[in-house]
C-alpha cells in the first residue's frame, strides 16, 4: 500500500487530494495544526476513527514552524510520496504579517525538505507552487517566464520553489513544484474573493445580508476547478522525471466577470449590493494572470474539466445548498434551478 503524507491536509486542496488518494487505496497521513476547535471540516466525509478497523486515513499534529517534529513524523511514517501543501495561503494577509508568511511558507519548505534528508529515507516530493511567482510579468506565464513576485506570499513560495529546484539539482530528490494558477471549490475558504462572492450573493438573495465589499474588481486571473487540480498533483508526482509545471486553464476572467457570472445565475443585479473598501487593495496588485499549461497536457495528459461558467455555478450552488440547510424555510434559490 502506497503511503502518502500530506502537509495542508485541512485545507481545500489537501482535502481533495487526500479523497483522491484514497480512492486510489492509498494510506494517507496529514498534518494538523492544534486547535481549540475543531479544524477538519474539509475531512468530515471522509475521516473514521483510528480505532475502527481498515483506518487508512491518520491525522498527526505538528507545525511547518518546527522541524523536530517534522523530522519524526516522516521517519515514523516512511512516507513513498510527500505533498507539501501548508502554508499562510491569503495573499493579502501576507502583507500584515510578512515575517510569520515567510517562516511558515518559504522555511517551512525548508524544513520539509530537511526533515526528509534527516529521516534518510527518498519519497517523491510535491511543493504547492503559486501563479502569485509571476506577479507583473505579462501573461501568459508558463515554465520559462521569470517570477516577479508582488506580494510576501508570493517572495515565500519563489523561495520555496528554488528550495525544491535545489534539492533535486544537489541531492537527487524526486522533487517537483507544481505551479498552480487560481482555483476554487465549494471549500474555498470565506476570505478568499470567489468564495466570498459566491456566499455573500447568496445571503443577500436571502435577505441576510445588505452589501458586499471588496477591493479590486478589474483584476484578472485564470481560474479552474480544484479537484481537477489536485489530481494534477498526483500525476506529476507519478511521472518518472521529477519536473515543473503550470497548471491553469488558460483562460482569464477579472473579479467583475466572476461577479457577473455568480449575479446572473442567482438572478441579482451585484452592481446594486458590491461596494469597493481601499483596505482589500493590495500594497502591490497582481493584474493578470493566464497560465500556459502546454506541458502539463503533452507529458502529463492533464486536461481541465471544469469550465468558468460552470465553476461559478458549482459554488453558487453549494452556498445555496449550505445556507438552505443551515436556515430551513428561506426562500433562495439559483435561477437555473
Amino acid at each position: 500500500m502506497t503511503k502518502a503524507l500530506i502537509t495542508g491536509i485541512t485545507g481545500q486542496d489537501g482535502s481533495y487530494l487526500a479523497e483522491q488518494l484514497l480512492a486510489r487505496g492509498y494510506e494517507v497521513h496529514g498534518l494538523i495544526r492544534r486547535s481549540s476547535s475543531f479544524n477538519t471540516g474539509r475531512l468530515a466525509d471522509i475521516y473514521r476513527d483510528r480505532h475502527e478497523n481498515d483506518v487508512k486515513l491518520f491525522l498527526h499534529h505538528a507545525d511547518l514552524a518546527e522541524s523536530s517534529r517534522l523530522v519524526r513524523l516522516i521517519y515514523e511514517i516512511q512516507p513513498d510520496e510527500v505533498y507539501h501543501l501548508g502554508a499562510q495561503s491569503h495573499v493579502r494577509v501576507s502583507f500584515d504579517i510578512p515575517e510569520y508568511t515567510m517562516d511558515v511558507t518559504g522555511m517551512g519548505t525548508i524544513r520539509m525538505l530537511e526533515a526528509i534528508r534527516d529521516a534518510q529515507i527518498t519519497p517523491r516530493f510535491y511543493q504547492a507552487s503559486s501563479s502569485e511567482m509571476f506577479g507583473s510579468a505579462p501573461p501568459p506565464q508558463g515554465e520559462n517566464t521569470p517570477f516577479h513576485p508582488r506580494s510576501p506570499y508570493a517572495v515565500a513560495k519563489v523561495m520555496g520553489f528554488w528550495a525544491a529546484v535545489n534539492y533535486r539539482e544537489s541531492y537527487g530528490m524526486h522533487a517537483s513544484n507544481g505551479i498552480l494558477f487560481n482555483h476554487e471549490s465549494p471549500r474555498r475558504g470565506e476570505t478568499f474573493v470567489t468564495r466570498k462572492i459566491t456566499r455573500a450573493l447568496v445571503r443577500i438573495q436571502a435577505g441576510l445580508q445588505e452589501k458586499l465589499y471588496l477591493g479590486n474588481l478589474d483584476a484578472k486571473r485564470d481560474w479552474g476547478y480544484a479537484p481537477d487540480f489536485t489530481e494534477a498533483m498526483w500525476m506529476i508526482v507519478q511521472h518518472d522525471e521529477p519536473g515543473d509545471y503550470v497548471i491553469a486553464t488558460g483562460e482569464m476572467h477579472s473579479v467583475r466577470d466572476f461577479l457577473n457570472a455568480a449575479g446572473e445565475h442567482l438572478g441579482i443585479d451585484w452592481e446594486k449590493v458590491v461596494e469597493i473598501d481601499p483596505t482589500y487593495y493590495r500594497a502591490a496588485e497582481v493584474d493578470a494572470l493566464c497560465g500556459d499549461a502546454t506541458k502539463a497536457r503533452e507529458e502529463l495528459g492533464w486536461e481541465p474539466t471544469v469550465t468558468f461558467d460552470e465553476l461559478v455555478k458549482i459554488m453558487v450552488d453549494a452556498d445555496v445548498k449550505q445556507l438552505a440547510d443551515e436556515r430551513p424555510g428561506l426562500n433562495i434559490r439559483a435561477e437555473n434551478e
